[in-house]
């Protein structure tokens, strides 16, 4: 697998930006120059992340979110180290 992060992700298994493996190593996002924990769902080329409001969620036990646009910064938290070989 790559470093390279893809353009829009979602931690939501019915999304088809949804990626398990992904999201297993760990995606950090920096919004507006702020580290953000609770997004959900992100776009870089659009300018947008989805944020997490609290606890509360809806009919469908998903988490409610607020979509705001500005400047995202998406990493991996646990880069993979280079193989040795």
């Amino acid at each position: 697998m790559t470093d390279q992060l893809p353009d829009r992700l979602s931690t939501d298994p019915a999304s088809k930006f949804y990626n398990r493996e992904l999201l297993e190593r760990g995606v950090g996002i920096r919004f507006n120059g702020q580290e953000k924990t609770n997004c959900e769902e992100y776009c870089v080329s659009e300018g947008w992340v989805r944020l997490a409001v609290g606890k509360t969620v809806d009919r469908h036990g998903r988490a409610m979110t607020i979509k705001y646009k500005g400047t995202v910064e998406p990493y991996l938290q646990h880069p993979t180290a280079p193989s040795e070989g």
